[in-house]
């Protein structure tokens, strides 16, 4: 995992994200905004300590959701709960359903450095052990936190055959597949990321009548 204090990150200019078409909250749909995010006349990687200080910047994550739907049963969803030793002290302790991190400028080296960061992040935090395919389904943008001022997710749903995906982290605690219904139940504890994301992506799907 990299040093944060001397880590460079990828950032776009919050500026982009106006003239792109601002939004608070979830965003269906990444593909128009990705183009702009991703294009190298915009992108540039800055030191990861003043970015996490520095709102006229965003620094694009991934955001990974493993979903399970058996044969008849409702979807559940990977979650668990971050521990005290990762980077972002803003989320110790809280309740997660999001798999990825920071793009890093060691990324850079080869060809697509956001595909190459997310499957590094992945690859550090957890261990996939199922077949999957991979949609990704929107943005996730927050201004209403002191976190969500300086990032901006890209939210990815892996569906997977199988609910086996295990932690590699020590740091990702109580990990485990729960049932959508379960979550949407007590959302309090879970970080404002993941509680945007469940709302927008199964709210409505599992509200009762």
């Amino acid at each position: 995992m990299p040093d944060v204090s001397s880590e460079q990150v990828l950032v776009v200019p919050t500026q982009l994200l106006h003239e792109l078409g601002y939004f608070q909250g979830f965003l269906p749909g990444a593909a128009p905004y990705l183009e702009s995010l991703l294009s190298p006349q915009h992108t540039s990687y800055r030191p990861r300590a003043e970015m996490e200080r520095d709102p006229r910047f965003k620094q694009l994550i991934p955001y990974v959701l493993f979903c399970h739907t058996g044969h008849a049963g409702p979807p559940s969803v990977f979650c668990y709960t971050r521990g005290t030793g990762q980077g972002e002290q803003r989320l110790h302790r809280k309740q997660s359903v999001g798999i990825g991190g920071h793009i890093s400028a060691d990324d850079a080296h080869g060809h697509a450095p956001y595909e190459v960061g997310m499957r590094r992040e992945l690859d550090e935090e957890v261990s996939i052990h199922t077949a999957y395919h991979n949609r990704c389904v929107g943005l996730i943008n927050d201004d209403e936190t002191e976190v969500g001022k300086v990032h901006l997710g890209v939210v990815h749903v892996f569906d997977v055959e199988s609910p086996d995906v295990r932690p590699r982290e020590t740091e990702i605690v109580n990990a485990g597949f729960r049932p959508v219904a379960e979550l949407l139940a007590d959302l309090d504890g879970f970080e404002s990321w993941s509680r945007i994301c469940l709302q927008a992506l199964f709210g409505t799907a599992s509200a009762g009548p």
